[in-house]
């Protein structure tokens, strides 16, 4: 992700097969509102930066390609900026703009709500939206804290029992190859599995002159490098191996601990050399752990925003009993498969093109060999969300799925302040 695009405008926030064609929905509509099935379900998306514009881009698109139960209709979005908001509304393909998230909410022609703000509004906004009888789909983390996530769970177990259903935005579950990756260990094809390895690593805050964003501002964004890569590294993790981490050992460091205040701000805790304003990182900058699973697998973490020449470098391994696959998120339509099975004169590693028609989500796009890239991840996105209105199923990852994510993030910032004692990851149940 990169950090500029995401401090562009007010609002910026920041897996699964393609599967048989549901059937409509009854009563109300596949919405849960009254002549919602007749209108189409209208979107209202809060925050149109960086992961606004990439959400623009998954609704825009999704009937185009897709056979749906239901049209999407990209109602109206929401920023405190009004001229930007409205800008951002044609640039983007919005019908309307506003700049109060409440009036966004109340509006007769939304029926979800989309949250793309930084972390520090989600829980507020989501379960605002739901309380409002609205489905809600909520940007990665989920949110700052475990209570604010255990919050946000109670009002979408509310809300399902209305008919609603709320979704949490972990869009590398929607790579192809990682949704046939997924279906490969479910199938066994790598036995026991024994080894969970993976690394996020970004290059954009190496110059110490980059200015103070919210990212870098733990009552924003809730943590750093932590929260921002490696919740989506823990969220694969659990979803590629079904099974949610037990325990963590944890370093994190924070390498520069001020910055260069952002343009327009006010105040700062210091001075630059030449007199700029300058204040302090509440952030990591970089987290490393190791886990266990309650299968006994062991894995390792690695997530940082220091790593240089890396842009958006998040690679996988898992190696099993019977086998191993392995993924990088910058090629992102192979996957890597050995299969241990094989004799061992002519195993080894060999690259699968996720391209086929028969791969999750790929019959709706191109002939095999023409690949996909980062953007169809928010596309098939929608795609889900969707057929789970449509159909009254849960969709996932769920709210429930972005707590447990949570509670793996909090244990990591327990054990990193304990000097890395192994830390247990919380597993109560949530009250509705």
């Amino acid at each position: 992700m990169s950090e500029t695009e995401h401090e562009a405008a007010s609002g910026s926030e920041s897996g699964t097969t393609s599967g048989s064609e549901p059937g409509s929905a009854s009563g109300a509509g596949p919405t849960g509102r009254p002549g919602a099935a007749r209108r189409g379900l209208g979107v209202g998306m809060v925050g149109y930066a960086f992961m606004g514009a990439a959400h623009s881009q998954g609704w825009r698109t999704v009937g185009r390609v897709f056979d749906l139960p239901v049209e999407a209709r990209l109602a109206a979005v929401c920023g405190r900026d009004g001229a930007a908001v409205r800008a951002a509304a044609d640039r983007l393909g919005w019908a309307a703009a506003e700049t109060d998230w409440r009036a966004l909410i109340a509006r007769d022609d939304v029926d979800l709500v989309d949250v793309c703000t930084p972390g520090d509004s989600h829980a507020e906004i989501a379960v605002a939206a739901l309380e409002a009888g609205k489905h809600v789909l909520c940007e990665k983390p989920l949110a700052n804290t475990v209570e604010e996530a255990e919050a946000m769970v109670a009002a979408a177990e509310r809300a399902r029992a209305r008919g609603q259903v709320a979704m949490v935005g972990f869009n590398y579950r929607r790579v192809p190859a990682l949704a046939l990756a997924r279906e490969m260990v479910a199938a066994g094809r790598l036995g026991t599995l024994r080894h969970v390895r993976l690394t996020y690593l970004q290059d954009w805050l190496v110059d110490p002159g980059f200015p103070l964003t919210w990212r870098l501002r733990k009552d924003r964004a809730g943590s750093g490098a932590l929260g921002d890569l490696g919740a989506h590294i823990v969220d694969l993790a659990q979803y590629l191996t079904g099974e949610t981490v037990a325990g963590v050992s944890a370093l994190t460091e924070t390498f520069v601990r001020e910055r260069p205040l952002a343009r327009g701000a006010s105040s700062g805790l210091g001075a630059a050399a030449g007199g700029a304003a300058t204040g302090q990182v509440t952030v990591d900058d970089a987290a490393v752990f190791t886990a266990r699973f309650p299968s006994g697998a062991l894995a390792t973490f690695e997530a940082t925003r220091f790593a240089a020449g890396r842009k958006n470098a998040l690679r996988l391994e898992i190696n099993g009993s019977e086998g191993s696959l392995a993924f990088d998120l910058e090629r992102l339509n192979e996957l890597s498969f050995h299969d241990h099975t094989e004799p061992a004169a002519s195993a080894g590693f060999r690259r699968i093109l996720v391209t086929e028609a028969t791969h999750p989500y790929l019959a709706a796009w191109w002939p095999p060999g023409h690949g996909l890239g980062y953007e169809h991840t928010f596309v098939h996105q929608a795609r889900d969300l969707l057929h789970a209105i449509a159909t009254g199923t849960a969709p996932e990852p769920s709210f429930a799925d972005g707590l447990a994510v949570q509670r793996v993030l909090a244990a990591v910032e327990e054990s990193a302040q304990k000097n890395s004692v192994y830390t247990l990851v919380a597993a109560s149940p949530v009250a509705a």
